[in-house]
């Protein structure tokens, strides 16, 4: 429900608890559906020439068309995927649709639909359920269910699983062209190959049967990075986001997902780069989770199996002092990282497994794709043995696929007799700020109760942006830093309230355990607002944005970027500072307005969407838009809603904006008005503008009129895509045609030396 706000609005929001990325609002990975997709090959010998593909350079191979959810798009790519899921003998092998391989396709804003096929996983649920919990407590795809069609033929249910690239990196980490990394072996899989970030060499081609580089560049930042994980044990948290990896590990262990940088191969997570320079994991690909890949690894290069016994009692503390696994050695051998991963565990543990919750969502989502599976003839396992995966175990080939409530209530009791969860972590309660709607620039006192275990140190972890990392400092309970009297248990810190949001948690620890609050901190946190006043919705709108500048304006370095155009409706300068910016509406928060973004009256503020740096001429913000098609909105990140829109494909050189200006509806522009008045009102107003020939409305479905300011007459030539001549004309001052009966697309008009786009839209 959209909330009302009066013309000038308070922003007095404070102490409330945010989530590091917001719920998603699209429905493509919503778990309550199957999503339908239908691929259509003109080759008859698809199969044939996409096992060739995967055996070979890995290329995609151009279907003819794909349908989601019954919406068709023309010339996709499509690919096998998986490594031990894949097999040429297999009907229902791993797929990787990419919608912008051939064309600038999008549906809801994603282009590339990652499938998978159930390996190993009788429940056909451990993907999805799996993700389902880690996203409560790091960054992750989203994930659901669908049914895969090919040339009408029906291959089965799938996961479907939200692709680690680019476009995540940006809704995630705030930019996308940093350092990217896939971690997972490229040679033959075995005992002794692992991407577990150990160093080789200093020369960079010693890691490439081991890791992939997804961005244009970073083997050096590969190698460095090495090298600090394996030598440099003290300074990892200053390249590596520590909190991420704790999470990480802590899933890894509590769930018994082995086929990850805890099991035998440390595959199976990306890394990326963030403006900070910290490096961040990204888990990826559970199908084999809740112990579907037994292979724990050791030192000697073991491949043996764990029993399921094993698995149900494997130790918290496992390759701690492996040194094939660095970075569980990093954490697992400083005694507060150590207190840190087991709070995290213990959280993951109490929170899905102590009291059943997951078997709940487990239930549910078995329920949504009961009917799927019973039609699906290609699954590697019986309708019964879906039915009973939750609790029955199944021998897979030469090992047992444990069922996944059968390991968890037995893991689950392991864990909570376990030494590492006897012990008593101190309790956290009253945590509140001295101000709940502080002033720009104040002081404000963070309070905290911390009880029952005589906390050896507690910490305020804070930042006033989600682009920065959180800093900890330490907190006092000796009546001198407004915590009230010493000794009495409140512990206090201050901190200067510089910007407009600041979000924050506290740990506490004793000499045997550590305790955070908000409990699934770094990713969840206390969020602060400075109280400012908003502008009213329809005084600051999205008026123009070009998603596709080829040969346009460039920014201050000579780039053709895309850009955004604000406008002000009002008659006084309007200042955006407290509002955000994003092209991801389950990401609100993306980008913070600086505190120079002054909008003139009846004026325009300029964004390039580059993810460059900001500088006094420009704003330039920390997303790209896409040509496929997105979101944009204005909003102060916490449901307060000053304009957005969903805009589809774009063309080359070709803006979208509001006509009228600053208040119309959105319409393609074929000449862009950067930093200028949008378009004509009418089209007299055409004759008073400096230009040779209009094209107007544009796009057009019914009628287009060409206007010129000539007085004379020449020849107007209209052109498709491919050059093919479709209408000559003498042309002189104004000219209509009728393009009802054209098909949607670009074309060309040309007159003399002038020759101009324009697209038919029905």
């Amino acid at each position: 429900m959209l909330r009302k706000f009066p013309a000038i609005y308070f922003l007095t929001i404070a102490f409330v608890l945010f989530r590091n990325t917001a719920i998603a609002q699209q429905t493509f990975y919503t778990t309550d559906t199957i999503q339908k997709i239908e691929i259509n090959f003109t080759q008859s010998n698809w199969d044939y020439m996409l096992d060739t593909a995967k055996t070979g350079a890995d290329g995609y191979l151009m279907a003819e068309w794909v349908k989601i959810n019954n919406i068709q798009y023309d010339s996709v790519g499509i690919k096998y995927k998986g490594n031990i899921s894949y097999d040429s003998t297999y009907t229902k092998n791993p797929v990787h649709i990419s919608r912008d391989e051939f064309k600038q396709h999008s549906y809801q804003g994603f282009t590339d639909i990652k499938l998978g096929n159930g390996y190993a996983d009788p429940s056909l649920i451990r993907e999805v359920l799996s993700y389902d919990i880690l996203k409560n407590y790091m960054d992750c795809p989203r994930a659901n269910f669908a049914q895969l069609y090919i040339n009408g033929n029906y291959i089965g249910i799938y996961s479907n699983a939200e692709s680690i690239n680019k476009e995540f990196c940006s809704d995630h980490f705030y930019s996308s062209q940093n350092t990217f990394i896939k971690c997972n072996p490229l040679v033959n899989p075995g005992p002794a190959t692992k991407s577990n970030l150990k160093y080789i060499l200093p020369d960079s081609s010693s890691y490439f049967n081991f890791y992939e580089i997804k961005s244009d560049y970073g083997w050096n930042d590969l190698v460095s990075l090495c090298d600090t994980v394996t030598n440099f044990s003290s300074g990892f948290s200053s390249v590596m986001d520590l909190d991420r990896v704790v999470w990480m590990l802590a899933f890894n262990n509590v769930l018994i997902n082995l086929d990850s940088y805890s099991g035998v191969f440390c595959q199976n997570y990306y890394l990326y780069k963030d403006n900070t320079g910290h490096f961040n994991p990204v888990v990826w690909d559970l199908n084999m989770s809740f112990g579907g890949f037994p292979y724990l690894g050791s030192s000697n290069n073991s491949m043996a199996s764990l029993t399921i016994a094993n698995m149900q009692q494997l130790p918290l503390t496992v390759h701690s002092t492996d040194p094939y696994w660095p970075l569980i050695n990093n954490v697992l051998n400083n005694p507060q990282y150590k207190r840190m991963f087991v709070a995290h565990a213990r959280t993951i543990t109490n929170e899905m497994f102590a009291g059943g919750s997951y078997q709940a969502v487990a239930s549910q989502l078995q329920a949504v794709i009961d009917t799927a599976v019973q039609s699906d003839a290609n699954t590697f396992f019986t309708y019964s043995q879906f039915q009973t995966g939750m609790t029955v175990d199944n021998t897979f080939g030469s090992y047992i696929v444990p069922g996944i409530s059968n390991l968890m209530t037995a893991r689950n009791t392991y864990l909570q007799s376990s030494t590492e969860f006897s012990y008593t972590p101190p309790a956290i309660t009253s945590v509140t700020p001295s101000n709940p709607s502080p002033a720009l620039n104040s002081t404000v006192t963070i309070t905290a109760q911390v009880m029952n275990t005589n906390p050896n140190e507690v910490y305020l972890g804070y930042r006033f942006d989600q682009e920065q990392k959180f800093q900890r400092i330490l907190m006092y309970d000796d009546g001198a830093h407004n915590d009230g009297a010493a000794g009495d248990n409140v512990y206090g810190e201050s901190f200067s309230m510089i910007s407009m949001q600041c979000q924050y948690y506290i740990y506490a620890e004793n000499n045997d355990a550590g305790m955070f609050s908000p409990e699934r901190a770094e990713h969840e946190f206390y969020a602060l607002n400075a109280s400012i006043v908003l502008p009213a919705q329809g005084e600051i709108v999205i008026n123009e944005f070009l998603a596709s500048n080829q040969t346009g304006q460039t920014n201050e370095t000579a780039q053709h970027a895309d850009w955004i155009e604000i406008y002000n409706n009002t008659s006084n300068t309007i200042n955006l500072y407290g509002l955000y910016l994003t092209d991801n509406f389950s990401n609100p928060a993306k980008f913070s307005f600086p505190q120079n973004a002054d909008v003139p009256p009846n004026g325009y503020l300029m964004i390039w969407a580059d993810e460059n740096s900001s500088t006094p001429s420009y704003i330039h913000c920390n997303f790209k838009l896409s040509a496929s098609g997105e979101e944009l909105m204005i909003s102060n990140g916490a449901g307060y809603i000053l304009d957005s829109l969903t805009f589809g494909t774009q063309y080359d050189d070709i803006s979208t904006g509001r006509c009228p200006n600053g208040s119309g509806n959105f319409s393609l522009l074929n000449t862009p008005s950067f930093n200028a008045i949008n378009c004509p009102i009418g089209i007299d107003d055409v004759h008073t503008s400096n230009y040779r020939f209009e094209i107007f409305p544009n796009p057009a479905s019914n009628k287009i009129f060409f206007i010129s300011n000539k007085n004379e007459s020449e020849d107007i030539i209209i052109s498709d895509a491919t050059g093919r001549q479709l209408l000559k004309s003498a042309f002189n001052e104004k000219l209509i045609i009728d393009v009802s009966a054209m098909a949607d697309g670009i074309y060309f008009a040309r007159t003399g030396a002038e020759n101009k786009k324009f697209v038919v839209k029905h």
